[in-house]
């Protein structure tokens, strides 16, 4: 793993990892990589360190505005990002992995019980499915925004928030689910452009629901 890259984006940024923390998310790079089923395209460790690790720490501001012990849900959690890295960053949050696919959540037990994560529950099912409502709720790639918040936002409890991580260019997106968005009382608050690498930017919209 190329901590390297991580540890310099982390204190350009004001944040903090411990050596402990660090190893813990090479040691979930090694599982991803290694597992008998495909979690990502990305192998290399520059693009992984940049690609998985860096855009879901871009997080972390938002996460640190919530007390410990928040609920948060990762929708589409696919390979477990971002919610296994900010697991590991903020420990104290209480983190729902949901995932469609039960291998992926079968693989997902694997790492939270390898990397000794308390406070992680992964449950295989469908957004819509899902009855429990959340403090935070966080998503990045999983669908356009319209469609995204359909699926997440009942998820969001009242005066909760929605981090959807989005590419570089949001703006119509954000148009398109205005109407998504009323229907569930929500707003957007925050749109946030982040360098993840240089000339490389993502975006995360900060949606608050009431």
């Amino acid at each position: 793993m190329r901590k390297d890259l991580i540890n310099n984006w982390i204190k350009k940024n004001n944040q903090i990892l411990t050596e402990s923390q660090l190893n813990k998310m090479a040691t979930f790079q090694e599982m991803v990589l290694s597992a008998p089923i495909n979690l990502t395209a990305i192998t290399s460790d520059e693009d992984f360190a940049i690609k998985h690790f860096i855009d879901s720490l871009t997080l972390l501001p938002y996460i640190d505005e919530h007390e410990k012990n928040t609920s948060c849900v990762d929708v589409g959690t696919g390979a477990g990002f971002p919610g296994i890295p900010i697991k590991i960053a903020r420990p104290d949050i209480k983190m729902t992995l949901l995932d469609s696919l039960n291998k992926r959540v079968l693989f997902l037990r694997e790492v939270v019980e390898k990397l000794g994560l308390n406070g992680v529950e992964c449950i295989h099912a469908r957004a819509e499915d899902v009855k429990d409502k959340y403090d935070l709720a966080i998503a990045r790639a999983v669908a356009r925004l319209d469609k995204l918040a359909m699926y997440v936002l009942p998820l969001v409890k009242q005066g909760g928030v929605f981090l959807a991580m989005k590419g570089p260019e949001v703006s119509e997106e954000i148009k398109n689910a205005k109407p998504v968005l009323d229907k569930f009382g929500s707003r957007v608050e925050n749109i946030h452009k982040v360098e993840i690498s240089p000339g490389m930017t993502h975006t995360i919209i900060k949606i608050v629901k009431g």
